[in-house]
């Protein structure tokens, strides 16, 4: 749906500006008069505007942790008595982030109006995801809003803090990696290439590996290196679009879960998440049927995908759910049979959550063991690459030295 800038007169006579998204730009005007507003302009955002807040989003602006402080004083605020409307008004003045104030400003201004806060914040997803828009929802109808915000807020804590643990266990491979990188660009590029120049001088005959680096340098320096991206880019394309399909999806997720170290890291991931998630849902009140469905599209493995959408056809039919994710290939027999034993006795949320903290403490040892086994396998990687690389340099000076 088409999003606008607009800036209105308030009730007040104050000067007003923010966003909103509408069908149209009248429907845009009809809304803001609804709110008691008269608008003196309602421009739609542009591509360019909306890519360059994709790019920003992209670049951390809309980063996780204002969301996170955002639920956590909503559910303060809420709890503490305090109405909706005005503790929307009080976090928009609050918020630093100018875009994230103009949302949070126009979820306030339309629930004014009578619309639920869900259909308010279903319009910014860039902010509110799935989850967090069908939790937002259970908290209405129940009356627990500011309870459900507080679940929503632990549970994002808990996502973020998992996520931050793998990404710091690749930064020091990754950079690493860079250098290494750098190292054989500046010597193929650079060196060995002034280096082979005083040797063809000379008269001398270059070694087979000197010369075979010298092609690669060539590669990096003429037009072969287009020639090279162009390829490598219609590759990358090609594998992307087929990745979108589904049997690309599947063929990918089974590829990775079969990985040594890291199919065994993913598959932990995707169970803790599945079981994380509907724990929590299942906790805020939610059915079955309507959190295997937002749980299905959470889980980023098409594997756990389809077994948690037979697992709701299931249910649906009056069924149990733990045949399907038994037979999924990414969840182990024994934790299908707990999630069973938990189904069987009513407590599945319970042992959802147990099920979750266990892997989860069992992640952070198979990302330890990860790194472990990983960065001395870069290091010798990368001295096995640069020692060739430095044998190619000297070898053609050591044979000059030796012809003399």
């Amino acid at each position: 749906m088409p999003r606008f800038n607009y800036t209105a007169i308030d009730r007040d006579g104050k000067k007003t500006k923010g966003t909103l998204t509408a069908e149209s730009p009248y429907v845009a005007r009809k809304q803001l008069r609804l709110r008691s507003m008269h608008p003196t302009s309602v421009d739609q955002v542009s591509t360019g505007q909306q890519g360059k807040k994709a790019l920003l989003s992209l670049l951390g602006k809309s980063n996780k942790n204002q969301i996170i402080e955002f639920t956590k004083q909503m559910a303060t605020l809420l709890n503490s008595g305090i109405k909706l409307t005005e503790a929307l008004s009080v976090l928009a003045v609050q918020v630093s982030d100018a875009q994230f104030q103009n949302a949070i400003t126009d979820i306030r201004d339309r629930v004014v109006t009578g619309e639920s806060l869900t259909d308010a914040m279903k319009d910014y997803s860039d902010y509110f995801d799935v989850i967090y828009i069908s939790m937002v929802r259970v908290g209405e109808v129940t009356g627990y809003l500011g309870d459900n915000f507080a679940v929503i807020a632990n549970f994002m804590e808990k996502r973020r803090q998992v996520e931050s643990k793998v990404l710091t266990a690749m930064i020091y491979p990754a950079v690493l990696v860079t250098f290494c990188l750098i190292a054989i660009l500046v010597l193929t590029i650079f060196v060995i290439p002034q280096i082979a120049e005083q040797i063809v001088r000379t008269g001398q005959e270059l070694p087979w590996i000197t010369s075979q680096l010298m092609n690669v340098g060539h590669v990096f320096t003429s037009w072969w290196l287009i020639v090279l991206i162009a390829s490598v880019s219609l590759i990358v394309y090609t594998v992307k679009r087929f990745l979108r399909t589904q049997r690309g999806a599947i063929l990918r997720d089974k590829f990775l879960l079969w990985l040594p170290m890291i199919g065994p890291l993913m598959k932990q991931r995707v169970v803790a998440r599945f079981a994380s998630t509907l724990s929590t849902l299942l906790g805020s009140g939610m059915s079955m049927s309507e959190s295997l469905k937002v749980v299905s599209e959470v889980t980023g493995n098409s594997l756990m995908v389809r077994a948690v959408n037979q697992a709701r056809e299931r249910i649906l039919a009056g069924a149990d759910i733990a045949t399907p994710l038994r037979d999924s290939g990414v969840i182990d027999p024994t934790i299908a049979h707990m999630v069973s034993v938990g189904e069987k006795s009513g407590e599945l949320e319970k042992m959802l959550k147990n099920i979750s903290d266990d892997l989860e403490a069992s992640t952070d040892i198979v990302i330890e063991r990860l790194s472990a086994a990983v960065e001395p396998l870069i290091i010798i990687v990368m001295a096995a690459v640069v020692g060739v690389i430095a044998y190619a340099t000297l070898l053609p000076i050591l044979e000059v030295s030796g012809s003399f």
